[in-house]
């Protein structure tokens, strides 16, 4: 099965941006207008808010308090809450082309979670897939390693296609547990900082191109890889898709 891979960086309009690109690649599957599609990537600092979390009477302080720790604050594309992305993190997200996406969720939760925790153990790491006990952006795919969440998985269908997507945070376990401190305390969310976790926590020193590497290994045992990019018509598209994604806290 073919896979097209995107990894290209480029400079951003706006914070919205990154997520707004990834909805436009769902279309575009979803249309039949690009194959299924991975893309992976670093990605800019930014809290990522799930619909549970806009709706909270507390999400204006809650982005407020983003934006206080210098993370830009946006609007997810898949289901969960506040998840922190950073410069340590990785980002990916696989758009699929499916006649009717209700069908085969939980199979790929299973997927995405196996080729996660696979990756990890290929480094050395014993991961495991599941929820801790107070893991922030609680979910049953998780992917955690020395009692610390390490990759979070969530998934949004549209007509024709389903996107499955997380981060994975190779480094720096405080810039995530310190900026979700005050959002969660805004949002009343209970969890336990002592779960949130780093690659390098559990493995030592790790370079981000060699996990990227490891998880496109594991990919590569299940589809036939080619290489795509996000044209200017992609682009132009996602502008115009950034302010579905921007906060809207008045």
């Amino acid at each position: 099965m073919q896979l097209e891979v995107i990894r290209q960086r480029y400079d951003s309009p706006g914070p919205a941006f990154d997520t707004a690109v990834s909805r436009q690649i769902l279309q575009e599957v979803a249309d039949g207008l690009r194959p299924d599609t991975l893309r992976i990537h670093i990605p800019p600092r930014v809290v990522a808010f799930g619909r549970r979390d806009v709706v909270a009477p507390g999400y204006p302080a809650a982005v407020e308090a983003s934006l206080a720790q210098g993370f830009s604050a946006v609007e997810r594309l898949a289901g969960g809450r506040a998840a922190v992305f950073h410069e340590g993190t990785i980002a990916f997200a696989m758009a699929s082309s499916i006649p009717d996406p209700r069908l085969g969720i939980t199979e790929r939760f299973e997927i995405m979670a196996k080729l996660m925790r696979d990756a990890l153990v290929t480094l050395g790491i014993r991961a495991e897939i599941g929820e801790l006990p107070g893991e922030y952006c609680p979910g049953r795919y998780s992917v955690h390693a020395g009692g610390r969440k390490l990759v979070g998985i969530g998934q949004r269908l549209i007509r024709g296609a389903a996107h499955v997507g997380g981060v994975m945070v190779v480094k720096d376990s405080n810039a995530v547990r310190s900026v979700l401190l005050p959002v969660y305390e805004a949002l009343q969310l209970a969890w336990d900082p002592d779960t949130t976790g780093a690659i390098e926590d559990v493995s030592g020193n790790i370079a981000v191109s060699d996990v990227i590497d490891s998880v496109l290994g594991q990919f590569e045992q299940m589809f036939h890889l080619t290489r795509g990019q996000v044209d200017t018509g992609t682009e132009a598209a996602a502008v115009e898709r950034m302010s579905d994604h921007q906060p809207g806290v008045g």
